[in-house]
């Protein structure tokens, strides 16, 4: 963000960088208890076997559209594809979520759910790496790629405690 005489705002002071960075936060959060969670319902449902499978079917779509992900980023910009995906994520869980809910936890729906969310993951993860060189000035992007790498560390400390399961 500049000021009106030319000097730029801090990134750790930015306003928008520290929105993105909670909001960034949350997100990673998120998508360690979604992995811690749909491990333990894959080793629950399907044994080994199954865990293999649905782990490969989640990482298959985000290793092989990646590339693509970029070039959607690119077209329509990261800000919009980063908050595109992470609803389309959220849905997605909360759609499985229902469906656990209200039926059976089958290996099918959890294949089909990590398909769905490696898809949406190779658009967001490109995305989300570009987004802080549109957010501020080339004279701040290390200390907010800095700041991104503190929001990563502190999601890997707490979301595997928060995807814990209840006694």
């Amino acid at each position: 963000m500049l000021l009106t005489d030319n000097r730029t705002i801090a990134a750790h002071r930015d306003p928008n960088i520290l929105r993105w960075l909670g909001a960034y936060t949350a997100s990673v959060t998120g998508d360690l208890v979604y992995f811690v969670a749909l491990s333990w319902a894959a080793a629950r449902t399907g044994g080994p076997v199954g865990v293999g499978v649905i782990l490969a079917a989640g990482s298959v779509p985000r290793a092989i559209l990646m590339l693509g992900g970029g070039v959607v980023a690119d077209r329509f910009g990261p800000r919009l594809v980063v908050i595109g995906s992470d609803l389309v994520r959220c849905v997605l869980i909360l759609a499985a979520a229902a469906v656990i809910f209200f039926g059976q936890l089958e290996v099918w729906l959890l294949v089909v759910l990590a398909l769905a969310f490696g898809t949406v993951d190779a658009l967001f993860m490109p995305a989300v790496g570009a987004l802080p060189a549109s957010m501020t000035t080339t004279d701040q992007l290390s200390r907010v790629q800095g700041l991104r790498m503190l929001g990563v560390r502190a999601s890997n400390a707490i979301g595997p405690v928060l995807a814990r399961r209840p006694r």
